[in-house]
């Protein structure tokens, strides 16, 4: 297997960049760098207003101040939410059982319905109760109408008179389940197709208290419902919506805690400083570098910036704190992170196992997709404390000589001796251990992949993937997307901030300069040390 230095993969991961390539990647990105950049001039206010924060120390707040800003971070994770998860859904409120919460709102339900109950039973029947749930439920189909919807509207008002229908309980005139009946056709005319079932089976119920009891029910699940609606309907109208809004809710975060941008300097600084590590190894790709500036002291904002983000899939999660910009999508990158984790596994496997099989096995489309699907149900259980992944590869290693041997038999083939078996156990064992040559192999060409597919625009040619990871190339694609969607919308609301402070940076670098020598190299010697 031939190799060529390539950049230091993050958290020293590796150090190898293959020039093969399996196939050229579809048009699959969003956005590339270059349009997020002129996206964010066009919509953010100057980066000279947003000012590098430094470390104050701590003051005393209200109460009131700590409230408000408690619900100004909910509110910008909740806005956040609806637009970074394409999955997002609003659920019914459903309180634990046992709880104190759920144990008084079914005592004050029932005491309400057993009341509605007696005033029912009475001679003549009382309506009060009954006449403020039909004004309820008047309400709440009102609220599912659109603008257009001027028949229903008038239908609804015309036949939930409140005003009438209290005459018509005065005078012993009112028909109860008639209301009912016309509430349940209307709520099938407009309830979702999901909810046919439950608004048909309250035909079925004949008592007046247990029907308007399932018909609020099913009221609260169209009320979700439409939230739902309303949410998926609005979606594309909200980014742009979102990013000031994220912008504006931060900033207030920010002036009422001056330190909140510590730890994306140092974030962010620490991918500087990699960065121009490497630079200066001659180690970064080419395009990596400062644009135009080969003796320059900073490498290019965008590098920088992208460089930071391949650092949050290398996390340290229990030991070191998450930047705070970042902080609402932590869960996503430590998904992203377990994801990779398990390519870096399961691209490594099938390396091993292609390089020792046949040469005509790995060319079988087929048999290739089934290993690949055992390896990978086998590895599923990866986010599980209980998962020991020696046990697994164990496992994996017994599994995939078997099939081997299986498609050398139908091939023709000669099959495995009993010592090239053992041979292919050992190393796909030895893939457990993150200093596994082949596994750092891995997760060096995912990462250059992934970093190549965020520096990637339309008007450039997108990365193809590095040799060794064709078997793995759908779900690599699948997750780099979801990366690459999840920084452009990161690096849209946050990129003044970021760029004010490499901004500072680069100008605390170039004050150095004049008292450095001569020479580029000189000079870059001179800052490391006086930093």
């Amino acid at each position: 297997m031939s190799e060529n230095p390539g950049k230091p993969n993050i958290n020293e991961a590796g150090k190898s960049k293959s020039n093969d390539s399996e196939q050229d990647l579809e048009d699959a990105v969003e956005g590339s760098d270059e349009a997020v950049q002129k996206t964010i001039k066009s919509v953010s206010p100057s980066t000279q207003r947003v000012q590098r924060p430094h470390s104050s120390p701590p003051r005393f707040v209200t109460v009131e101040e700590l409230l408000e800003t408690a619900k100004g971070v909910t509110n910008m994770a909740l806005a956040h939410e609806i637009v970074v998860n394409g999955d997002f859904r609003i659920k019914p409120v459903e309180l634990p059982e046992d709880s104190l919460e759920k144990r008084v709102k079914e005592i004050v339900h029932k005491a309400f319905w057993d009341c509605l109950s007696v005033q029912l039973s009475e001679e003549p029947p009382t309506y009060d109760h009954a006449i403020k749930l039909v004004g309820e439920i008047k309400e709440t189909l009102l609220s599912f109408l659109l603008p257009g919807h001027t028949r229903l509207r008038n239908q609804i008002t015309e036949v939930l008179d409140l005003d009438l229908i209290k005459q018509e309980a005065e005078n012993g005139a009112l028909d109860i389940s008639k209301l009912a009946e016309f509430i349940i056709g209307m709520m099938g005319t407009l309830c979702a197709p999901a909810r046919d079932e439950e608004v048909r089976k309250l035909k079925d119920i004949k008592e007046i208290v247990p029907l308007f009891r399932a018909i609020f029910s099913v009221l609260d699940l169209m009320k979700v419902d439409m939230a739902n609606f309303a949410v998926t309907s609005i979606r594309p109208h909200l980014m742009q919506q979102s990013v000031d809004y994220e912008r504006k809710k931060f900033q207030q975060l920010l002036e009422k805690q001056p330190n909140s941008l510590d730890f994306v300097t140092q974030w962010l600084e620490e991918a500087a400083d990699d960065l121009m590590n490497q630079k200066y190894k001659n180690a970064l790709p080419a395009g990596g570098g400062a644009a135009g500036s080969g003796d320059g002291p900073m490498p290019n904002p965008v590098a920088v910036q992208n460089y930071a983000y391949l650092k949050l899939l290398k996390w340290d999660h229990l030991q070191r704190p998450f930047p705070e910009t970042v902080l609402m999508d932590q869960a996503r990158f430590q998904e992203l992170q377990l994801q990779l984790e398990q390519l870096t596994i399961l691209g490594a496997v099938l390396l091993v196992t292609f390089s020792m099989a046949a040469p005509g096995i790995s060319s079988q489309a087929d048999f290739a997709e089934k290993l690949k699907m055992i390896v990978k149900v086998l590895l599923t259980d990866t986010h599980l404390p209980s998962f020991h992944l020696k046990d697994a590869l164990t496992t994996i290693g017994e599994k995939v000589c078997l099939e081997v041997s299986s498609c050398l038999a139908l091939c023709g083939l000669t099959a495995f001796s009993t010592e090239k078996e053992a041979v292919l156990k050992g190393q796909i064992q030895s893939v457990a251990s993150p200093d596994d040559p082949i596994r750092r192999i891995m997760d060096s060409r995912i990462l250059i992949f992934l970093e190549g597919y965020l520096a990637s625009g339309h008007q450039k040619p997108l990365p193809t993937v590095p040799g060794g990871l064709g078997p793995v190339q759908k779900e690599l694609e699948e997750v780099a997307i979801k990366f690459v969607r999840l920084v452009n919308y990161n690096k849209m609301v946050f990129s003044p901030y970021y760029d004010a402070i490499l901004k500072a940076r680069t100008e605390s670098w170039r004050s150095f300069l004049p008292e450095a020598g001569q020479g580029p190299l000189h000079r870059i010697r001179f800052c490391c040390r006086a930093l």
